[in-house]
């Protein structure tokens, strides 16, 4: 559902989860609880800075059907995910 063109993913509103500064479990309890009830195709950058996250991450989005566009890396060892609803 998130296979938009670049121009038309310029107009759609992207939701941003901040999760920095917590660990294991609270960044994913977070996640879910701010996407609960968002349509299928809701677009979310989710930030965070714990070393377990992009593994606990991947494993909700296999078990959800979520899918991660892309991974970034920012300041402070903060780590911004793109991530497509199912």
């Amino acid at each position: 559902m998130c296979a938009l063109t670049d121009q038309s993913e310029a107009f759609q509103e992207v939701h941003q989860i901040d999760a920095v500064g917590l660990v294991c479990p609270l960044p994913i309890l977070r996640f879910k609880k701010r996407t609960h009830g968002l349509p299928s195709g809701t677009r979310v950058d989710f930030l965070a800075d714990d070393p377990s996250g992009r593994r606990d991450l991947q494993a909700l989005c296999e078990i959800t059907g979520h899918r991660i566009e892309w991974i970034r890396e920012e300041d402070a060892g903060v780590i911004r995910y793109r991530i497509c609803l199912a």
